[in-house]
């Protein structure tokens, strides 16, 4: 079976992760594609379970002879956004895309290259999108597609190879994807995480990221005798927000450049509170974002009056370079692999975070490689036939190169 013809049937089971659930998994439905997954890993000849948290652990044992070589893992994550994602996903196969605009059925949604530019580059190819209603899912069941399809390729052709573990984690989009991982059980000396990105996409350098809360305490009086009486908190709120640098957001950063980002404002005149994320690959600079806002809490608290805000800065995640730095043959080989697949590599850093970050802090270095997806997390997503085929020889490519085996020419 073919890696889209595994995404098309996934991404007929909704998983959506739920920030507010108190359960592991968040929510049942990610259950579903767990067990139906470990049928499909046992049915390819692998041990499979899912453990207590809905974590589908599998592995494939080393061929006779190959049980000295390096073990090398692979993981991508069940559950998708839950935006664009309260009903079943319907996807659609255009095929021979020639470039024009693309009605997404009837939704009234159309995939553009005005808003999309890549999508000249795909001309001649298959797309797979949704019905415009919902997000496709290919974040990441594209990545479970790809490595379920790259497992069974090594058991038809008979490639030699070392033990390959394999997982799918649940609530990756929610941030809690690395939580209760078992770096142990899943045995690994490297992995590489498939979640998201073009074909050829090699990363492993993310944001520093730190979420922040700042909560407001106001004083609410009657507006008739409020006269040098009054805080009203929302307003507090707004000015500390417009004291934090206006270039240093989202919508005015590229690249390695970090930012502030407020994600959440509620209140009234009483109370107050601001939610941001903060991000930067430099961490000394995400420090150095932390002791803005701590400036102008301060500043803030001392023309309104002590304890008026209050910071609660969390770090969130850190970036993998650091782990990643003495085990670059990860990134060298990835590179090998895309071009021995003709795919051209592209390594830039994560404008994000990803559950490779945490696993590579847990002792698991594990870069992220792109799945041929775009545009994800909203009802534009898509991706295609070609670059899933392609993404799939790179992996092969890839364990070639760890199992030693001396076939090289990727031609599987």
């Amino acid at each position: 079976m073919k890696a889209w013809e595994r995404l098309i049937e996934y991404v007929k089971i909704p998983t959506a992760s739920c920030e507010e659930s108190e359960t592991v998994p968040s929510t049942k439905e990610q259950l579903v594609l767990a067990e139906y997954l470990v049928k499909e890993l046992q049915e390819l000849g692998l041990k499979a379970e899912m453990d207590e948290y809905g974590y589908v652990y599998g592995e494939m044992p080393a061929t006779k002879g190959y049980e000295d070589r390096p073990v090398l893992g692979w993981i991508a994550h069940m559950d998708t956004v839950s935006d664009f994602a309260d009903h079943q996903v319907q996807p659609v196969l255009h095929e021979h895309y020639d470039g024009s605009d693309l009605p997404l059925g009837d939704s009234g949604r159309v995939l553009t290259s005005a808003m999309f530019p890549h999508i000249r580059t795909l001309i001649g190819r298959t797309l797979i999108t949704s019905d415009g209603t919902t997000i496709l899912g290919a974040d990441d069941k594209a990545g479970i597609a790809e490595i379920m399809t790259m497992l069974e390729e090594i058991r038809k052709k008979g490639m030699p190879h070392g033990r390959i573990p394999v997982a799918f984690t649940p609530d990756e989009e929610i941030g809690c994807g690395a939580d209760h991982f078992d770096v142990k059980r899943f045995g690994a000396d490297y992995a590489y995480t498939m979640d998201g990105g073009a074909e050829g996409e090699i990363e492993y350098e993310n944001f520093n990221a730190a979420g922040v809360k700042i909560k407001i305490r106001g004083v609410n009086v009657h507006p008739g005798d409020a006269k040098n009486v009054m805080v009203n908190a929302a307003l507090v709120g707004t000015e500390f927000a417009s004291l934090l640098p206006a270039d240093e957001i989202p919508a005015m950063t590229e690249g390695y450049q970090g930012f502030y980002h407020m994600t959440e404002f509620r209140g009234d005149v009483a109370e107050a509170e601001l939610h941001y994320i903060i991000r930067d690959h430099d961490y000394s600079k995400l420090l150095q974002k932390k002791a803005v806002m701590e400036e102008k809490l301060a500043l803030l608290n001392e023309k309104y009056g002590a304890g008026t805000l209050e910071m609660i800065w969390k770090e969130q995640y850190r970036n993998m370079s650091e782990m990643i730095e003495d085990e670059m043959h990860l990134i060298i080989n990835a590179r090998m692999a895309a071009m021995q697949s003709n795919i051209t590599p592209v390594t830039k850093p994560i404008r994000g975070g990803t559950d490779g970050a945490r696993l590579s802090f847990m002792g698991l270095p594990c870069p992220n490689l792109g799945t041929g997806g775009f545009a994800f997390h909203g009802p534009y997503e898509h991706i295609t036939v070609e670059g899933m085929d392609k993404t799939v020889k790179m992996m092969l490519c890839i364990m070639e190169m760890y199992t030693g085996s001396g076939n090289m020419d990727c031609s599987h």
